[in-house]
């Protein structure tokens, strides 16, 4: 058969079904959002603060037109990361797992530019500000198991951006007390471009 047949043919076709092809619409996260990324991002699946339901962004004063959420299961599907630093809560060692920082930005189309900027927002309304560049050689992960469990809102979680001081030179001279300033527990917001 010709193209022009072949054309033709596929035209008809859809006459008749009745069907247009339509952009594909973004995917959702079937389970509940943990971690909104705003900003300078390419690939989105939610529209605009909801001023009526987004009330934790809207009392911390947060405004988009575009987001990207994770649930849980999307941030697992990501490659994670291992480590085991020593934590200031009980100056013990534990091991906490989840994807990089970088990866999770990098799924959202967020720019790869070391000098993009980013604000860490945790559910307390505790904001960090660092460079991408700086949070890709932190290491920092977006932790979602803390010795092996899911970690629990009340406690650090469910998402904790971390980094394994113990393993950073500049970070393990000092106390444990003062290595962890740079990683929010309860993360639920990273503004790109901020």
């Amino acid at each position: 058969m010709s193209n022009k047949r072949q054309f033709l043919a596929a035209s008809t076709l859809a006459a008749l079904s009745g069907t247009v092809a339509a952009a594909p619409k973004p995917v959702v996260s079937p389970g509940p959002g943990l971690l909104t990324i705003t900003g300078s991002i390419r690939n989105t699946n939610r529209g605009p603060i909801d001023k009526a339901l987004d009330q934790m962004m809207v009392k911390q004063q947060q405004s988009f037109t575009k987001a990207h959420v994770f649930d849980f299961a999307g941030l697992t599907k990501l490659p994670a990361r291992t480590m085991a630093p020593t934590l200031e809560y009980d100056s013990k060692p534990h091991t906490l797992r989840g994807p990089l920082l970088t990866e999770v930005l990098r799924a959202t189309g967020a720019p790869e530019d070391a000098a993009t900027r980013l604000a860490m927002r945790a559910i307390d309304g505790y904001t960090v500000e660092i460079s991408l560049g700086e949070a890709r050689s932190l290491g920092l992960i977006v932790a979602t198991h803390l010795d092996g469990k899911p970690m629990a809102l009340g406690g650090l979680g469910p998402l904790w951006a971390v980094l394994d001081a113990d393993r950073i030179p500049e970070l393990a001279s000092k106390p444990v007390t003062e290595r962890f300033a740079k990683c929010p527990w309860g993360l639920y917001h990273v503004a790109v471009g901020a």
